[in-house]
This record gives C-alpha cells, sequence and structure tokens, in this order.
C-alpha cells in the first residue's frame, strides 16, 4: 500500500504538535507539510500535492479552512470543534458535488467513540440522563464538541422523555444548559486535558459511563486511521464511529 501524503494545519498547538508526531512516526503516512496561523495553506497543498490536511486549529476559522480544503481536492480530516450543524451540512453539501470523502470528528480518541456508543444503548433503558463534560481551561469553546455529539445520539436512541418537575435556578445557569431536553455541563480547570462522563438516573440506581484522555497523544491513533480510510469514502461524514 502506498503511503498517505498528509498535511498538518494547526501543526504549532497542542493537538496540531502531536498530530505532527503521529504523522511522522506512521509508516503508512508522508508528513507533506505544516502549516498555522498566517501560512498559506492552499499553495501549500498545491505545492506538496497532499492527498489529506488534518486540522487542528481554532473554532473561528475552522469552517473557513475546511472549505479550502474541500475546495483544493483534498480529503480533509477535521478534529477542530466548534462547528456548527448548518456549517458541517454546508461542508457536506459541497463534498458531496465534489464527490470528495472527508471526516469531521469531535473526537479521535476510540474510548470516546466507545463511550458514546454505550451511553446510546444505555439510554434506551435510562431515560433520564445528564452529560458533563471537563477540559483544560484553555478551551475556547463549551460544550465540547463531543458533548454535542453526545447529545444528538442521546436524543436520537432516547425512547421517552422523563418527566421533570419544574426547577428554579437560583443562580442562572446552575443546571447547566439543555439540548434536546437533556441538561450538559461544561468544566474548565487547569489539570484537565479531555474527559467526559455520561450520568443516567433509574429507580434505585445510577449507570455513569465516563471516559477520560490522560494524554492528548490518545487522540493519534483515531487520527492516523483516519487519513487512511479517508481516501475510500466519496462522502464528508461526522464522527469517527462510522469508520469504526
Amino acid at each position: 500500500m502506498t503511503a498517505v501524503s498528509v498535511i498538518v494545519n494547526g501543526a504549532k498547538g497542542r493537538m496540531g504538535q502531536e498530530a505532527v508526531k503521529a504523522v511522522d512516526a506512521d509508516e503508512g503516512l508522508i508528513l507533506a507539510g505544516q502549516a498555522d496561523v498566517g501560512d498559506d495553506l492552499v499553495q501549500l497543498i498545491h505545492d506538496t500535492q497532499a492527498q489529506v490536511v488534518v486540522d487542528f486549529t481554532t473554532a473561528s476559522v475552522a469552517f473557513e479552512n475546511s472549505r479550502k480544503i474541500i475546495e483544493a481536492n483534498v480529503h480533509p480530516v477535521v478534529g477542530t470543534s466548534g462547528l456548527m450543524p448548518e456549517q458541517v451540512l454546508e461542508l457536506q453539501k459541497l463534498a458531496a458535488r465534489k464527490k470528495l470523502g472527508g471526516l469531521i470528528a469531535p473526537n479521535f480518541a476510540i474510548g470516546a467513540v466507545l463511550m458514546m456508543k454505550f451511553a446510546k444503548e444505555a439510554v434506551r433503558y435510562f431515560p433520564n440522563v445528564e452529560v458533563i463534560e471537563l477540559h483544560h481551561d484553555r478551551k475556547a469553546d463549551a460544550p465540547s464538541g463531543t458533548a454535542i455529539k453526545t447529545l444528538d445520539m442521546l436524543a436520537e436512541a432516547r425512547q421517552t422523555e422523563p418527566n421533570h418537575r419544574e426547577e428554579k435556578e437560583i443562580l442562572p445557569g446552575a443546571r447547566g444548559s439543555v439540548q434536546h431536553k437533556i441538561h450538559v455541563h461544561s468544566i474548565r480547570l487547569p489539570g484537565l486535558v479531555a474527559h467526559q462522563e455520561v450520568l443516567f438516573g433509574g429507580t434505585s440506581e445510577t449507570l455513569t459511563i465516563r471516559h477520560d484522555s490522560i494524554h492528548r497523544e490518545s487522540f493519534m491513533t483515531g487520527v492516523c486511521f483516519a487519513c487512511k480510510k479517508v481516501l475510500d469514502l466519496d462522502t464528508l461524514i461526522y464522527g469517527l464511529e462510522h469508520l469504526l
């Protein structure tokens, strides 16, 4: 199998630095280039003839970066969180017109994908559920992309909606935010990396499904796996679970 040539965009960031090391160390991949703020990504794609661009930048530029990658006929592997559902849909339409495969993944850790998968199964039996996500204090967006993806999956699988009694928040926001009638809470503290727990409540019992990324290298197995798999796709998919 011929090695896949990859550009890492956002190469100077913490996730980008890990991606550079992982791609460079993978025998099935070639690190064709690195880009960051101020670099001309489109020109780099043209110069290197890379097949895949991994994007770990920021939410403010993720959509525009992804659009440029697709318009350059290169496969995007996007790990930047903060893309809104309508932006994902627009990118998917653009990729579909070009019959170009790619991946947008809220989380590349295999354990995180399994956490969401198991939570989706559990909510069929425990419709009373809340999500707590915990990240480092430099994470700009809240809730995390993983939490939003989890909420979508829970809502899709939940067969009944519990009847909650009327609540009164003494302090606004005390009960977190709500999506699909499910509460989600975001914690930002130094010392954390990326963590999420999904809490279910039933009659005299609770169930907690939790995933912890202790180091950013936990995401790199999924990143390298995706770089190889997207070449076989002709659509832009959302969520690593669709490749597993």
